[in-house]
């Protein structure tokens, strides 16, 4: 079975940083295309940030452009989402999110991990 599972979330205060992983297991992680979506109490799930072919094309969404950064550590079948200067309007839920065929769409993400909790105050 395919397993993602996210760490390091937590709570902290806005103009603070955090540091999320997700470590993919059971899962062929050649296409290597990943993402990081995050839905809010009452709102739908964004897409955050996502990478595909091995960090060769990234993408951000427009409220966290420039705070935000996502790589791969591809020997360790893991995704991480670099947090900087976090807002109270950044806290939601986190979830990793796998690609498997590269698609390149938000819609191509099929698995998912349980999410982390982010908490800006």
């Amino acid at each position: 079975d395919v397993q993602l599972v996210e760490s390091g979330g937590g709570s902290v205060q806005a103009g603070g940083s955090l540091r999320l992983s997700c470590a993919a297991s059971g899962y062929t992680y050649s296409s290597n295309c990943m993402g990081w979506f995050r839905q809010a109490p009452g709102k739908e799930r964004e897409g955050v940030a996502a990478i595909w072919n091995g960090g060769g094309g990234t993408y951000y969404a427009a409220s966290v452009k420039g705070r935000f950064t996502i790589s791969q550590d591809n020997a360790k079948n893991t995704v991480y989402l670099q947090m900087n200067s976090l807002k109270p309007e950044d806290t939601a839920m986190y979830y990793c999110a796998a690609d498997p065929q590269c698609i390149g769409t938000w819609s191509g993400f099929v698995y998912w991990g349980q999410g982390t909790q982010v908490t800006v105050s």
